[in-house]
C-alpha cells in the first residue's frame, strides 16, 4: 500500500468519525425511554393528589419537523420550586435535542423560535416517556407560553406544546 493510499484511508476514517459525531445517524433509529416519577413523590396521580403540586400552565404537544405527541405541564411545588413535566411524551431522537420554554404563544416554525426569546431546560432526558425539568423561578410564565422540543445541531424544531394558564 502506497503512502498516499495510507493518508487517504486516514483522512476518510477521520472524516467518517466527525460525520458520525455531527449526524448521530444511531439517535435517529435509537429510542430512550425515561419514567421519571412526580418530583417529590413515586407516583404523578399520587402527587397530584395528595396536593404537592399545583398545575400552572399546560399544553398538548403538535408536530413540526417530527412528529411529537404528549402534554407538557408546569407544576409550582410545595416548597415554592416549578417544573415542568412532560406526560404520555414521544418524539424522534437525535443529536443535541433541548427542552426550550419559548417566549411565544406558539412555534410552529424555526424562525417564530429564533425570534422569540428562548430559555434552555436542559437536554432531552429521552425521547419517550415522563421526565421533568426545572423552571427557572424568575421566569415570567404570562411571556413565556409555549414548551419546544428543539435539535439545538440542525436548528429544527421537532414539535411544541403551547401553554395555557389553568388560574384565570
Amino acid at each position: 500500500m502506497s503512502t498516499t493510499t495510507s493518508i487517504l484511508i486516514g483522512v476518510a476514517l477521520v472524516a467518517g468519525g466527525v460525520l458520525w459525531y455531527l449526524f448521530r445517524p444511531d439517535a435517529l433509529v435509537l429510542n430512550k425511554t425515561v419514567n421519571e416519577p412526580f418530583p417529590g413523590a413515586g407516583q404523578s396521580s399520587l402527587a397530584e393528589s395528595q396536593g404537592m403540586g399545583m398545575e400552572l400552565h399546560s399544553g398538548t404537544f403538535h408536530s413540526n419537523a417530527h412528529e411529537t405527541k404528549g402534554v407538557a405541564t408546569i407544576y409550582q411545588l410545595a416548597e415554592g420550586r416549578r417544573v415542568l413535566r412532560l406526560t404520555e411524551f414521544s418524539t424522534s431522537n437525535g443529536p443535541d435535542v433541548r427542552v426550550y420554554i419559548v417566549a411565544a404563544t406558539d412555534v410552529q416554525e424555526e424562525d417564530a423560535a429564533k425570534r422569540a426569546g428562548i430559555v434552555d431546560l436542559g437536554a432531552l432526558r429521552g425521547n419517550i416517556g415522563d421526565q421533568n425539568y426545572d423552571v427557572p423561578a424568575e421566569l415570567d410564565l404570562n411571556k413565556y407560553r409555549a414548551v419546544s422540543i428543539w435539535c439545538r445541531r440542525f436548528s429544527v424544531n421537532f414539535g411544541a406544546a403551547p401553554l395555557a394558564s389553568l388560574h384565570r
